[in-house]
């Protein structure tokens, strides 16, 4: 029997993501939408406007959209809420026992909650007992990374692991969805490159370094690496590009670089319905990745890498791509998820004895 979950932010475009991965899953099933106070007490057909390139399922569109409030909601709860909105929302639903699996930007790097990529450190995960929330009720708010983050830690990481890093640079390319609906208005953005996205620069730079980070006890300590990002928002639909420069600890080939990525296939993640069989998958054409190509490799789980070559100023530089709706929102949502089933923090729900 599939678990019942609700959508906090169920009109947005993340939440639309939500339930576009969510039709069909073997796991879950949604059985409680919740959204502003606007479209409260209306079907969610009559409430949403619908924008992916799938219908929506007839009976989602038929289901209520709910008061934004912890009573009679599942007790698995994806959030897909402005930061704002998240900061006084999610920890309602935590304290009234609910597993929150957060997509926003509010609680990432509060101390005792995780900000977790399955397949980077899923170690992590354990800090959720060390909330309030979790031993008065048994809830938890677990978050996943920005959309910028994402990609790139997934490429870091096997180059962590093996090589150690000293210094990252990275310059981002940022597709529109990443705005939300309707996003960046069109007189802005077509034939243009906005160098501006509020406070994205410095959430990947936080958020890279806590991912990439090891876990001590109740603390997690940040990656010990220099970090410069640049993030731009550029007219493209899906997929954030992303330029980045390395410094490694220790000297790596060509072809060490190339096996690191070839060969990480963590434990965690493996077998879960929305992990995807290869995290990193390289290219070896010259012009690759693109967003209109590869954005959806995987499924839209894994990032895609290419154009290795060495860096004048660092070590080595190359080009990585993500989906950042997919991957980078509320896939990445859903595969924690299904990471905190598997470890049996999501069946059931309860206060831990």
């Amino acid at each position: 029997m599939r678990q019942q979950i609700g959508i906090l932010g169920s009109t947005g475009m993340v939440g639309q993501r939500f339930i576009q991965l969510l039709e069909n899953h073997p796991w879950f099933e949604v059985a409680w939408l919740a959204a502003s106070d606007r479209s409260s007490g209306r079907t969610y057909g009559e409430a949403v406007r619908w924008k992916l390139d799938t219908p929506l399922p007839a009976r989602i569109a038929g289901l209520p959209v709910s008061p934004a409030t912890p009573e009679g909601a599942p007790k698995i709860i994806f959030a897909a809420l402005d930061a704002d909105i998240a900061r006084e929302l999610e920890p309602k639903f935590a304290a009234a026992g609910c597993a929150v699996i957060s997509n926003s930007s509010a609680f990432r790097m509060q101390q005792d909650v995780p900000l977790v990529i399955p397949e980077v450190n899923a170690e992590h995960l354990t800090l959720v007992e060390n909330q309030s929330w979790r031993r008065e009720s048994g809830g938890y708010i677990v978050t996943n990374p920005n959309c910028s983050a994402i990609g790139l830690v997934l490429a870091l990481k096997p180059i962590v692991e093996r090589f150690g890093i000293d210094a990252i640079f990275v310059s981002t390319m940022q597709a529109v969805s990443g705005a939300g609906y309707p996003g960046v208005p069109s007189m802005d953005i077509l034939g243009n490159v906005v160098p501006y996205i509020k406070n994205e620069e410095e959430k990947m730079q936080e958020e890279t370094l806590k991912l990439l980070g090891r876990l001590n006890g109740c603390l997690v300590e940040p990656l010990g690496a220099k970090m410069s990002a640049h993030c731009n928002r550029v007219a493209v639909e899906d997929g954030h590009t992303e330029s980045v420069s390395i410094k490694l600890s220790r000297r790596a080939t060509r072809d060490e670089m190339l096996a690191a990525w070839a060969q990480f296939t963590p434990l965690a993640g493996r077998d879960l319905p929305t992990a995807p069989a290869q995290p990193v998958e390289f290219i070896p054409a010259e012009d690759r990745p693109q967003p209109r190509l590869d954005r959806m490799r995987g499924a839209g789980m894994a990032a895609t890498v290419g154009r290795l070559r060495p860096c004048g100023l660092l070590d080595w530089k190359f080009t990585v791509l993500s989906h950042n709706t997919i991957r980078g929102a509320a896939g990445a949502a859903l595969l924690n998820a299904e990471l905190l089933v598997s470890l049996g923090k999501l069946d059931p729900v309860a206060v831990p004895a």
